[in-house]
């Protein structure tokens, strides 16, 4: 937990991007009935039926030092969704930063397995490193167990890694 405390108290660094990462899987749901509307003296009316209509992901990414938040939906919760979300936050909101410094929880899918996975090529060019601290879930960035530092020889991707 030393470790995250830490990395927290880090100046503001534009070269070296401190992000944090999490993700949910949300129930969808629509009303089955029409609410009534509330009239004076009457609060409105909600019937508790409700229709399920699948499930979304959500992403979470918080840059506390750059004043930045980001929500990725994606339709699934695997290993190749994180690693594209990784892809969009390196090649697309930090593209000038050198290294990211990640805080997430441990989820099994927060590998470097999971880019090598996606994005074959990407074995021979980056460096992930990672140390771990105790071990707690993101909420809200404060309560995390991973910080990985991700490296990256030059701008982007390996060419033909999309």
């Amino acid at each position: 937990m030393e470790d995250v405390l830490a990395v927290y108290t880090r100046p503001r660094d534009p070269d070296r991007p401190l992000v944090c990462l999490d993700e949910t899987s949300k129930q969808l749901i629509a009303e089955t009935r029409v609410p009534i509307p509330m009239k004076p003296g009457r609060p409105a009316r909600c019937d508790y039926e409700y229709e399920r209509n699948g499930t979304a992901n959500l992403f979470m990414m918080f840059a506390p030092l750059e004043g930045w938040r980001h929500v990725k939906v994606t339709d699934r919760h695997t290993a190749v969704d994180y690693a594209h979300v990784l892809k969009e936050l390196a090649d697309t909101h930090f593209a000038d930063a050198k290294v990211i410094v990640l805080v997430q929880d441990n989820l099994n899918i927060h590998s470097k397995a999971s880019l090598y996975e996606a994005f074959p090529g990407l074995r021979d060019c980056c460096d992930w490193r990672h140390r771990h601290c105790a071990g707690r879930k993101v909420g809200d960035c404060n309560n995390s167990d991973r910080i990985s530092s991700w490296r990256r020889p030059g701008r982007g991707w390996p060419r033909g890694q999309s």
